[in-house]
Protein backbone atom coordinates (compact mmCIF):
# COMPACT_ATOMS: atom_id res chain seq x y z
CA UNK A 1 0.00 0.00 0.00
CA UNK A 2 1.43 3.33 -0.93
CA UNK A 3 1.99 5.60 2.15
CA UNK A 4 -0.46 8.42 1.41
CA UNK A 5 -3.27 5.80 0.44
CA UNK A 6 -1.90 4.00 4.33
CA UNK A 7 -2.29 7.69 5.76
CA UNK A 8 -5.49 8.42 4.69
CA UNK A 9 -7.55 5.20 4.95
CA UNK A 10 -10.60 5.75 6.81
CA UNK A 11 -11.92 2.41 7.20
CA UNK A 12 -11.79 -1.31 4.93
CA UNK A 13 -14.76 -2.90 3.59
CA UNK A 14 -14.11 -6.96 2.50
CA UNK A 15 -10.43 -6.27 2.47
CA UNK A 16 -10.50 -3.42 0.63
CA UNK A 17 -9.31 0.19 1.80
CA UNK A 18 -10.98 3.19 1.66
CA UNK A 19 -9.37 6.28 1.29
CA UNK A 20 -10.50 9.72 2.31
CA UNK A 21 -9.62 11.18 -1.70
CA UNK A 22 -10.03 15.11 -0.91
CA UNK A 23 -7.70 15.13 2.17
CA UNK A 24 -5.61 13.00 0.65
CA UNK A 25 -5.01 14.99 -2.25
CA UNK A 26 -4.75 18.76 0.54
CA UNK A 27 -2.10 16.88 2.20
CA UNK A 28 -0.54 14.81 -0.17
CA UNK A 29 3.63 14.01 1.07
CA UNK A 30 3.36 15.83 3.79
CA UNK A 31 5.59 14.66 6.45
CA UNK A 32 4.71 13.36 9.90
CA UNK A 33 5.35 16.68 11.46
CA UNK A 34 3.59 19.11 8.88
CA UNK A 35 0.56 16.95 9.80
CA UNK A 36 0.98 17.25 13.07
CA UNK A 37 1.00 21.27 13.18
CA UNK A 38 -1.78 21.06 10.99
CA UNK A 39 -3.97 19.84 13.52
CA UNK A 40 -4.36 16.01 11.44
CA UNK A 41 -3.01 13.78 14.47
CA UNK A 42 -4.29 10.55 13.46
CA UNK A 43 -2.45 11.27 9.93
CA UNK A 44 0.28 11.83 11.54
CA UNK A 45 0.91 9.16 13.65
CA UNK A 46 -0.22 7.18 10.50
CA UNK A 47 2.86 8.76 8.69
CA UNK A 48 5.39 8.24 11.59
CA UNK A 49 4.35 4.56 12.01
CA UNK A 50 4.58 4.62 8.23
CA UNK A 51 7.80 6.14 7.76
CA UNK A 52 9.87 4.38 11.05
CA UNK A 53 9.92 7.62 12.70
CA UNK A 54 8.01 6.48 15.93
CA UNK A 55 10.75 7.45 18.70
CA UNK A 56 10.49 11.10 17.33
CA UNK A 57 6.80 11.64 16.87
CA UNK A 58 5.82 10.74 20.19
CA UNK A 59 7.43 13.62 22.31
CA UNK A 60 6.62 15.66 19.41
CA UNK A 61 2.80 14.57 19.65
CA UNK A 62 2.63 15.16 23.57
CA UNK A 63 3.56 18.56 22.85
CA UNK A 64 1.37 19.40 20.44
CA UNK A 65 -1.90 17.63 21.17
CA UNK A 66 -1.43 17.61 24.53
CA UNK A 67 -3.18 14.19 25.19
CA UNK A 68 -1.48 11.86 27.86
CA UNK A 69 -0.18 9.21 26.08
CA UNK A 70 3.25 7.24 27.51
CA UNK A 71 3.94 5.17 24.92
CA UNK A 72 3.31 3.96 20.93
CA UNK A 73 1.29 1.05 21.99
CA UNK A 74 -0.87 4.02 23.64
CA UNK A 75 -0.81 6.24 20.55
CA UNK A 76 -1.94 2.86 18.79
CA UNK A 77 -4.90 2.12 21.00
CA UNK A 78 -5.47 5.99 20.70
CA UNK A 79 -5.83 5.50 16.48
CA UNK A 80 -7.01 2.43 16.08
CA UNK A 81 -3.93 1.80 14.14
CA UNK A 82 -1.31 -1.11 14.69
CA UNK A 83 0.83 -1.38 11.57
CA UNK A 84 0.47 -0.85 8.24
CA UNK A 85 -0.88 -3.39 6.00
CA UNK A 86 1.86 -6.55 4.53
CA UNK A 87 1.82 -6.79 0.85
CA UNK A 88 -0.70 -5.41 -1.87
CA UNK A 89 -4.37 -4.30 -0.83
CA UNK A 90 -6.86 -3.00 -3.00
CA UNK A 91 -8.06 0.95 -2.52
CA UNK A 92 -10.78 2.48 -3.01
CA UNK A 93 -11.03 6.79 -3.25
CA UNK A 94 -14.13 8.06 -1.69
CA UNK A 95 -15.17 11.72 -1.65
Amino acid sequence: MKRDDFIWTIGYQDGTALVDGPARKKYRNRSAGELLEAGQYRAAFCAALYDGEMDDFLPRFQASAEIPVDSEEALQRLFGVFHPPRGGRSVSVIG
